[in-house]
């Protein structure tokens, strides 16, 4: 083997080599640093490049005081060009008849016609201005009132209210959902043939072991037809008990889990679950806090695919390929159920 090989380097007697200060700036060269990494302190994101001590410890206060005393002690500098208020250049002065029309553009109108738009109010102006499809002057609805009334003048104010916004419509807030959670919960675990339909909607305050039980006395239950929990923050425990309910239910027609913390693991049990189930024909699960993925969109697709009962899947499909498949497969069970419907 050749002496000049870098293997044959012996890298210790070199070290051996080296002195102090050569060793520190081996030392400096070999640090690894990341510059990028915000997380972590500055010292370890640069390498230090300084080799002067404190001069004493850290004043925050007086070092604010300082720099206030040097900022009103420091002389402001000097514009270049001083302002003296001096105006200069000539005064514009209007020439005699600026602004006005000249004869050979200005039109002739039969003196009626020009006596009646004299004296005509803002408001007619308005509704003549709207039949000669002036719309840039006025707004869209003093321009179609005037449109849609013949025989009296439609706008009640002039040319001059089109800068005035559209009155606000103030809607009530949505009552919140008084639905007694306890009560509703005995009724489905004794089967009670009064309660079809269960709402929880938007009652954020209920225990997650409380909506496994619902679940739970679902298993059992022959009357509920609806049931849904959107805004419930309901979360994966939740989403396997509704996949375990799924299977063994078979009167539930509409489910309703939207706007939930169900992640993809969760939602992949009850699609799964759906394939056994021919009962349900609604099911709504969009607006999860975090995006179910491909992998359960692919699911979804085939699931549809698979079971001719879901006539309505509420979900926003992120990818082409499942979207085009989930409507194709939605499409055709709607099909078959209005030719059973029909029949």
């Amino acid at each position: 083997m050749s002496k000049s090989d870098p293997r044959d380097i012996d890298e210790d007697a070199i070290l051996r080599g080296l002195s102090a200060e050569e060793l520190e700036q081996l030392e400096f060269e070999l640090q690894e640093m990341d510059p990028e990494n915000s997380s972590l302190p500055a010292g370890y994101r640069q390498r230090d490049q300084t080799k002067k001590s404190p001069t004493g410890p850290f004043d925050r206060f007086a070092l604010m005081d300082y720099l206030e005393k040097q900022a009103i002690e420091h002389k402001d500098r000097d514009d270049l060009v001083p302002f003296t208020g001096e105006k200069r250049g000539k005064a514009f002065v209007p020439k005699p008849g600026a602004g006005q029309i000249p004869m050979d553009e200005q039109i002739t109108l039969e003196p009626e016609l020009e006596e009646a738009l004299r004296n005509a109010t803002d408001a007619e102006m308005c509704d003549i201005a709207a039949i000669l499809g002036m719309y840039t002057l006025m707004s869209n609805k003093q321009y179609y009132d005037a449109l849609n009334t013949t025989g009296k003048i439609a706008n009640t104010e002039g040319i001059n209210s089109v800068v005035k916004p559209d009155v606000c419509k103030v809607f009530p807030d949505e009552p919140p959902n008084d639905t007694d959670v306890e009560d509703t919960l005995r009724c489905i675990q004794k089967n009670d043939s009064r309660v079809t339909e269960v709402n929880l909607n938007n009652i954020p305050d209920i225990p997650i072991p409380t909506l496994k039980e619902i679940f739970e006395g679902m298993k059992r239950n022959t009357h509920v037809v609806s049931l849904s929990i959107a805004g419930t923050r309901s979360n994966d425990p939740v989403a396997y008990a509704v996949a375990e309910m799924l299977q063994s239910n078979k009167t539930l027609q509409s489910l309703n889990i939207e706007s939930n913390f169900i992640t993809a693991q969760g939602m992949m049990a009850i699609i799964k679950a759906l394939g056994e189930n021919n009962s349900v024909c609604e099911i709504k699960i969009d607006n999860q806090r975090q995006k179910l993925g491909d992998s359960v969109e692919m699911e979804i697709a085939a699931m549809l695919e698979k079971n001719p009962s879901i006539i309505k899947f509420g979900y926003h499909f992120t990818q082409q390929g499942p979207r085009a498949r989930a409507a194709i497969a939605i499409t055709r069970n709607n099909d078959v159920f209005r030719q059973q419907r029909v029949r």
